[in-house]
């Protein structure tokens, strides 16, 4: 089977090309696998993510520049779609056309033909629309959309991505694809069409489980604007330090809001407590030396490392998402999104929790996420 992974990138950090790349890894074990990139060509790094190892295939491509005046009639539709004129099945299928003009569709479309493959997986809500743009000329595949965040980041109010006003016009497109994957059941609820669920496999092999001793706490993620709520975790800990003079704090990664960071742990002088770390290719090493792991993000789709981190039988500390609800149970210690002092009351309770017990469980939790049991309900779509 030819199977194709249409991708804004793959050889960058992130948690969705690292999925991506597992999944594409493990199909490619059976399938012919090919992934299609906005990638520059010089950015080709295989050795990311393990990628090497799989016989997949890349191509780059780069949409064609459109016409001044085509630009200009498409913007000017867009802008009456989004703002005046009534949100129907026919309005959205113009706009679907006017924010993605002709000769980018054309583009995309030859790109994806000349592939001739069984099935195209869009990976994010933008690129499984566009994909489903090309839908009457790639009849001969199928076309899967692949959603990786939750439906209210991508919907809700105040939403950084797609936003409340083309909620309905991308549910109406997204309708259109064979296959809608969403990554819970609690997401599957919110859209107004059927969806397949499809949790996210444990991505890495683990090190050697924590002991349970070494009075670290540990947050992994990217440092982007809001998104992974680390602004409200060091809020916390400074509050829980009040309290505490043992306990340290390791957060892992690399983005714009580190100065941010680096200023706030120095406003509070927590400098020697809190320890602020680039991501590294053995993030194993981290999990192994930490004792509690903390989600303080403020959304997410399926967060990857809470399922890392109980790979290494540790215990968690989440904010009250409905995807980590929905994968945990009552296994975590929640707090309230966005909530500071509650965060701080549950970094406290996970110093004297039982931590043998809790950790015994986090290890058959992430269980349940082994590759081999995610890839078979991906195949039971693919075919």
């Amino acid at each position: 089977m030819k199977i194709c992974f249409l991708v804004d990138s793959i050889f960058s950090i992130g948690g969705v090309q690292r999925v991506t790349a597992v999944i594409a890894k493990e199909l490619a074990k059976r399938h012919d696998v090919t992934i299609v990139t906005f990638d520059s060509q010089d950015s080709q790094d295989t050795s990311l993510y393990g990628l090497g190892e799989a016989n997949i295939r890349y191509r780059f491509f780069r949409y064609p520049l459109v016409g001044y005046w085509k630009k200009l009639a498409c913007k000017a539709y867009s802008i009456l779609y989004r703002k005046v004129i009534p949100q129907t099945r026919l309005t959205s299928d113009l706009y679907a056309h006017s924010s993605f003009p002709a000769p980018l569709r054309r583009a995309l479309t030859r790109e994806l033909q000349t592939g001739r493959y069984d099935a195209i997986i869009g990976v994010h809500a933008p690129l499984a629309v566009r994909l489903a743009a090309c839908k009457k000329q790639l009849g001969n595949s199928r076309l899967i959309g692949w959603i990786h965040n939750s439906y209210e980041a991508l919907y809700g109010k105040d939403s950084l991505y797609i936003g409340e006003e083309l909620r309905k016009h991308y549910e109406w497109q997204l309708e259109k694809l064979d296959h809608t994957v969403v990554l819970c059941q609690y997401d599957a609820r919110q859209y107004h069409f059927p969806t397949r669920v499809i949790y996210n496999p444990l991505t890495l092999k683990p090190g050697q489980p924590s002991n349970g001793l070494s009075k670290r706490f540990l947050a992994v993620g990217r440092f982007s604007h809001l998104h992974k709520g680390f602004d409200l975790l060091i809020d916390a800990f400074h509050l829980f330090a009040r309290q505490d003079n043992e306990w340290t704090l390791d957060i892992v990664g690399e983005g714009p809001e580190e100065q941010l960071y680096r200023e706030k742990i120095a406003s509070y002088m927590l400098q020697d407590r809190i320890h602020l770390h680039p991501f590294t290719n053995n993030i194993q090493a981290y999990y192994s030396q930490a004792q509690v792991y903390v989600l303080s993000s403020r959304w997410e789709g399926m967060p990857l490392v809470l399922v890392e981190a109980m790979s290494h039988g540790l215990p968690i500390i989440t904010s009250n998402l409905p995807m980590c609800q929905e994968i945990m149970g009552d296994f975590a210690l929640y707090f309230k999104n966005g909530h500071v002092e509650e965060l701080a009351q549950r970094l406290y309770e996970s110093t004297t929790l039982d931590w043998q017990a809790k950790s015994a469980e986090a290890l058959t939790i992430a269980r349940q996420y082994d590759i081999s049991r995610i890839i078979s309900q991906w195949e039971s779509i693919l075919f």
